[in-house]
């Protein structure tokens, strides 16, 4: 390809990113009132903003009208961190420190730009790279219980496709010892951003279901069980109430360290059978929410108890599965508003007081 070419190559690379970004902008706005959408679509936008200003013949105008999509474009990798944590953890809550987050970043990068300090430049470029590896552990942390068979695959999606897209930025410029801008290797940047951009966009259009990422309910507490499904498949009624079994007669849920692999494996159900039959059939979408719903009851029994008034709270959580006081204790207080010790005085008071 000759050289007079590569600006126009460029120039359909950037535009054809630009408008797959603004379409997956406008469907993720859909369903807005979920914070995963919402964050999305930010992220479709910024990212829009990054693919147009990092273009060659864009970089180096100093228009004044450029400026909202300088700023924008410098916190696309905290919107990246914040969507990856709206997706892949479903006790999230928005909070403004997010917005706090993104402001941060944004004022810190445009600081570092117009003011043009190199040692900020380094600076921002780590906190960039920070952000990104927070998403790309966030999205591998609690893979293994995520029972959204959809979104397991999304989070490899995820990783590899960030993880191969920075990588080649960062050989790119260590190659050519300055920003992926100048001559051959713009191009080389659009073409990787094209890609990236279609390949998460399918996948995520894909989904049969969009509360598969963007559910519009409240996370579901671990100790009040979500709305069954009604059991469509004649094998999974034996399936389940052998589940039930498991779970309420055996308490298999007090085992150390319990894992769907371990629970699959008492079952002889494959692993993917397992997920499918307590995401669908028991409405939960992650394992550890499923399992804690159990110890919860078991702990909440366990301080009701007058016979069991002086056994500390600390024994009472590790019977009940819990590996440590502290988780004990928020998901304690995440589904009663109480914390354990107040819990126990309130149930045992009320007691005494019909007696």
């Amino acid at each position: 390809m000759s050289t007079a070419a590569l600006p126009w190559l460029d120039a359909e690379l950037r535009g054809g990113t630009v408008a797959v970004l603004l379409l997956l902008a406008i469907l993720l706005l859909r369903n807005a009132r979920s914070a995963a959408s919402r964050y999305g679509a930010f992220l479709a936008l910024s990212t829009a903003c990054y693919a147009i200003i990092s273009s060659p013949g864009v970089f180096y105008l100093r228009a004044w009208w450029l400026l909202p999509l300088r700023l924008a474009s410098l916190g696309n990798p905290a919107l990246f961190w914040l969507f990856a944590v709206a997706c892949f953890d479903d006790e999230y809550r928005p909070s403004w420190r997010d917005a706090a987050v993104w402001l941060v970043s944004v004022a810190f990068g445009a600081g570092c730009v117009f003011f043009d300090l190199p040692v900020g430049g380094l600076l921002f470029q780590a906190m960039q790279l920070v952000f990104v590896g927070l998403a790309v552990g966030q999205a591998l942390t609690g893979r293994n219980a995520d029972l959204v068979e959809g979104r397991r695959r999304f989070r490899v999606v995820i990783v590899v496709a960030t993880a191969v897209y920075i990588v080649v930025l960062i050989v790119l410029e260590w190659v050519s010892r300055g920003p992926v801008l100048a001559g051959s290797l713009s191009p080389v940047n659009a073409g990787g951003l094209f890609i990236l951009v279609f390949f998460i966009a399918v996948r995520l259009l894909s989904l049969p279901r969009s509360d598969e990422f963007f559910p519009l309910a409240a996370p579901v507490s671990a100790a009040a069980a979500p709305e069954p499904a009604p059991v469509a498949d004649a094998h999974d009624a034996p399936l389940l109430g052998a589940l039930r079994r498991l779970m309420e007669e055996e308490r298999v849920y007090r085992a150390e360290g319990l894992s769907i692999a371990a629970l699959a494996l008492k079952m002889e159900l494959p692993e993917y059978r397992l997920r499918r039959l307590i995401n669908q059939r028991l409405g939960h979408r992650n394992f550890s929410s499923f399992v804690n719903r159990y110890r919860l009851e078991d702990a909440m029994a366990a301080l009701r108890d007058p016979l069991q008034a002086e056994v500390p709270i600390l024994t009472i959580a590790l019977d009940a599965g819990f590996q440590s006081l502290g988780p004990f204790n928020r998901a304690f207080k995440a589904e009663t508003g109480l914390t354990p010790s107040d819990y126990r005085r309130r149930q045992l008071t009320a007691m005494e007081t019909r007696a």
